[in-house]
């Protein structure tokens, strides 16, 4: 740690580093932190920067989950990853430093999400098994009117190169941003909705897969404010168009071997990937409430939305839960890999891939099977037909999918008790303060949130 510190305070200098954000990730998908001025960077690197333990129990809406554990008497400390520190292209001056969250004896924090996200990669380990995840990022431009209402920066049609060229100062400045902070951004597009964007990141493991997650959103948000624009994630921020997601792709691997993979098995899966498969399906229902988990997300979860709506699985199938996506040609094995759809912006990323990761190790341990993959809309089916093929329609609300979530026994060992409690307790605040506030109001209170 010494020689890290030492490491972080030389590129600070070197950048002309005015202050460091020491940065975490809450139950409600807000990013957080605290600034450390450069004269005092030293000092926070080797302690870290203290915390309300209250912090954890926020919700969106600003004020304490009524039903927390938490309140105003204990403290944490952010202690940041050395490996996460980046010096920030779109503000003058500024880095940044992702954290962990630690008692004052220095032990990991139960309530901390990188924490969360350590122990399920350990216990994938465990079954000499590692994950490769990457995010795709769905996510709109938009004005602010006089009136304090938001509209698309544009009016582009999806993929169309007219609506590159309309965005392409803010886009290239965003690539820009990103390859300075070795994110690895592979694609750019323009997406189906008005002035709606999509990025892709190169797959890492776990923890640096979810890490890239914030950072992402961070440079994109702030690279937009600098023309002049809004960057929103939220899950569905304009009620009458697209909806933004932020989809999931995985692959498990066995050394240099992809554990999802094999050349004889249907769509070229093996039996770890199908239990993997039957493992989130299983348990979306109530996954819903950690993936998709703001009252926002529920208007996107619905069906030929090509964002899933029902609990199938099929090849390249948009409208399944889980797709098996298309390999590359010449690199079969190492792009096999499964797309998680149920996932949008204002899912907390450690909690969202460790729960992810929680339900398919159930399926592999428990040797679930997925059934017949689905080639079709689940939509276009008849409930008879879903039934004989255990499809089921998701939760239509979070209220119904937290209700999910209190009665799946493995994603709740998953979370452990308090973080169950705490994670509860937020999103049931969240819906008593929005599940039944008027669209405009609720979409508002996502916009600028996410």
């Amino acid at each position: 740690m010494a020689a890290d510190m030492q490491t972080i305070l030389s590129r600070a200098r070197g950048a002309d580093v005015r202050s460091v954000r020491f940065l975490y990730c809450d139950h409600a998908n807000i990013i957080r932190g605290k600034a450390a001025h450069a004269s005092s960077l030293e000092d926070f690197l080797s302690s870290g920067i203290g915390l309300t333990v209250a912090m954890q129990a926020f919700c969106l809406t600003e004020h304490l989950a009524p039903s927390t554990h938490l309140g105003p008497v204990g403290e944490i400390r952010l202690v940041p990853d050395p490996a996460t520190f980046a010096v920030l292209p779109y503000r003058p001056r500024e880095a940044r430093l992702l954290c962990d969250m630690h008692t004052l004896q220095g032990q990991p924090w139960e309530l901390c999400p990188r924490t969360f996200l350590k122990s399920i990669a350990a216990a994938a380990a465990a079954r000499d098994l590692t994950v490769q995840a990457a995010f795709e990022y769905e996510f709109y431009l938009a004005r602010q009117l006089d009136d304090g209402t938001y509209v698309p920066a544009d009016d582009s049609l999806c993929f169309a190169s007219d609506g590159m060229d309309r965005q392409a100062d803010v886009i290239g400045d965003i690539l820009d941003a990103l390859d300075r902070q070795h994110l690895d951004p592979r694609q750019y597009y323009p997406e189906l909705g008005p002035a709606q964007q999509e990025l892709s990141i190169n797959h890492a493991s776990l923890l640096q897969a979810a890490d890239r997650q914030i950072a992402v959103r961070e440079t994109v948000r702030g690279v937009a404010l600098q023309h002049g624009l809004i960057a929103s994630f939220a899950p569905k921020p304009f009620a009458n168009q697209a909806g933004s997601g932020c989809h999931v792709h995985l692959s498990m691997w066995q050394g240099e071997r992809n554990a999802f993979y094999d050349a004889n098995g249907e769509l070229g899966l093996s039996k770890i990937g199908r239990g993997f498969v039957a493992g989130v399906l299983e348990h979306l229902p109530g996954l819903l409430a950690i993936t998709c988990p703001s009252v926002n997300s529920y208007r996107r979860l619905a069906p030929n939305m090509w964002s899933s709506a029902y609990t199938a699985w099929g090849p390249d199938n948009r409208e399944a839960a889980v797709r098996v996506a298309s390999p590359f040609k010449g690199r079969v094995e190492a792009t096999t890999n499964l797309e998680i759809k149920a996932v949008d912006g204002s899912a907390n990323p450690y909690l969202a891939l460790g729960a992810i990761v929680a339900a398919g190790l159930d399926g592999i341990e428990r040797e679930l099977d997925p059934g017949e993959p689905l080639a079709s809309n689940p939509h276009d089916l008849s409930e008879s037909e879903r039934q004989q093929r255990r499809i089921r329609r998701y939760p239509e609300t979070l209220l119904e999918a937290v209700s999910e979530l209190e009665r799946d026994e493995v994603l709740l060992n998953a979370l452990g008790p308090e973080r169950a409690h705490e994670f509860i307790g937020v999103r049931r605040a969240e819906w008593q303060d929005l599940g039944s506030a008027p669209p405009e109001e609720e979409i508002a209170a996502h916009f600028r949130r996410y």
